[in-house]
């Protein structure tokens, strides 16, 4: 059951188990009504009135034909279920929309339905539709909301049956569902350059040439869209199919955010816990770096990385933007705490070359931690670190502040290894911290820049 789908109900098995499941239907109306014929029937053998008979006889059938209509005709309902957007920031709502359609000759009766939606996302939608004519249909929708990302199921929609006269109520339940995705909250940052950071994909791009001259061209086959003038005559006689000449290729700059997941680095949990704001600001910075046209990649202390290990992450433009986006959205909302007490697993992803610009969102960190991240920079163009402080996010916002010596030695230690590390207080601007990265930066090229001159 989903966009534009419908779905069947799960029938039951058995004509035995259709019986019982019908004569289980029975509402209070329905059984006082069978009761009372089989009464006047009783009474008619024993006072010997035949027209009694008739009377007890029309009571007591009436409600078993409701719930022989009724369980026949059960099948006949398609339902569907649309969501409006399928992914959603945290803390931003979504519509899902519900469509029932009779499919049968007969119109229905009263029908009532009900959504099956996590707490998290709100109470369960109920809905009372009149009756349906032949060929009818009916809309409805619900809004969900939910502060903590996550993939969360909407569904199986449940649909109570009635009959006209109110003696059967049968339930039926729909087998498919849809998925709800709350991604973590993107912020906006500044379009800033950091220092010994490359280029991206802008006016000062490098390019490689991929051709020397017509006999040294190296060409490709003809797609759809390229233009006509770069066809190589030479190679498409030679190929017998239609070739081009390949353009310059830019030289696309490269970015890798590293999150740390580890449980022991952060302490607190719900929305405005610590991690949950690490989890949002690299999601920032991922969406930001690839709107600027940078290959992008996502890795963990654990070792593992969107795209794999393989890959030198996701290139931005136009569709490919959103979708790489739209990836790397979908493995943070449901990334959570690992297992691991290190950052080596990460060290050794980052140790095969140079990772280009390297932004890293830190938790706690012990001496051989800051340690193995101090190396980490060694192999970038850039490294940019946003360390949280646990003082300040553990402690209550009325608490006289209270120096942490061991943060401050950890922070001197990464900006000695090349690190532009800055402490993220409770509650902080990551676009405020974006900005103030670069400054910091900024000053410390044009201090190497005055040393060296």
């Amino acid at each position: 059951m989903g966009p534009g789908g419908a779905g069947p109900a799960e029938d039951d098995r058995g004509e035995t188990g259709g019986v019982r499941t019908a004569l289980a239907g029975l509402t209070t109306r329905g059984r006082s009504f069978f009761a009372a014929g089989i009464a006047a029937a009783v009474c008619s053998f024993v006072l010997g009135q035949s027209e009694l008979l008739r009377v007890g006889l029309l009571l007591a059938v009436l409600p078993l034909v409701c719930a022989a209509v009724l369980y026949r005709t059960r099948y006949r309902v398609a339902a569907s279920r649309h969501l409006s957007p399928a992914r959603v920031p945290a803390g931003s709502e979504a519509r899902v929309h519900l469509r029932m359609d009779n499919v049968s000759r007969l119109p229905t009766g009263l029908l009532m339905l009900q959504d099956r939606v996590p707490y998290v996302l709100g109470p369960r939608p109920r809905f009372v539709l009149d009756r349906v004519e032949p060929g009818g249909r009916r809309e409805v929708s619900y809004r969900v909301r939910s502060d903590l990302r996550g993939r969360y199921p909407l569904g199986p929609l449940q649909l109570r049956l009635t009959d006209p006269f109110g003696m059967c109520e049968l339930t039926r339940s729909f087998s498919t569902y849809d998925t709800l995705t709350v991604v973590p909250r993107v912020e906006p940052l500044a379009p800033v350059r950091f220092g010994g950071e490359a280029s991206g994909y802008g006016d000062g791009r490098q390019r490689s040439l991929s051709l020397a001259g017509e006999d040294d061209v190296i060409p490709r086959g003809y797609r759809y869209g390229d233009d006509l003038r770069r066809v190589h005559w030479r190679s498409t006689a030679r190929y017998g199919e239609l070739m081009v000449r390949r353009e310059e290729q830019p030289r696309r700059s490269r970015c890798t955010v590293l999150l740390d997941t580890r449980g022991g680095a952060y302490e607190g949990a719900g929305p405005d816990s610590a991690f949950e704001w690490a989890v949002s600001g690299a999601a920032s910075v991922l969406v930001h770096m690839l709107e600027r046209g940078f290959s992008v990649r996502l890795l963990t202390d654990s070792g593992s990385a969107v795209p794999g290990e393989g890959g030198d992450g996701f290139a931005g433009s136009g569709q490919e933007t959103a979708d790489a986006a739209g990836l790397m959205m979908d493995t943070l909302a449901v990334i959570d705490h690992s297992d691991g007490t290190g950052l080596s697993r990460a060290y050794d992803m980052l140790r095969g070359g140079n990772e280009g610009l390297l932004v890293a969102f830190l938790g706690d960190l012990d001496e051989e931690q800051a340690t193995t991240v101090a190396k980490m920079s060694r192999r970038s163009g850039g490294a940019v670190a946003f360390v949280l402080d646990p003082d300040t996010w553990v402690r209550e916002p009325t608490d006289v502040p209270r120096p942490n010596d061991r943060h401050a030695e950890r922070l001197r230690l990464l900006r000695e290894a090349g690190w532009t590390a800055l402490s993220v207080p409770r509650g902080g601007s990551l676009d405020e911290l974006w900005r103030q990265a670069d400054r910091e930066r900024s000053g410390l090229a044009s201090v190497s820049g005055e040393a060296l001159g």
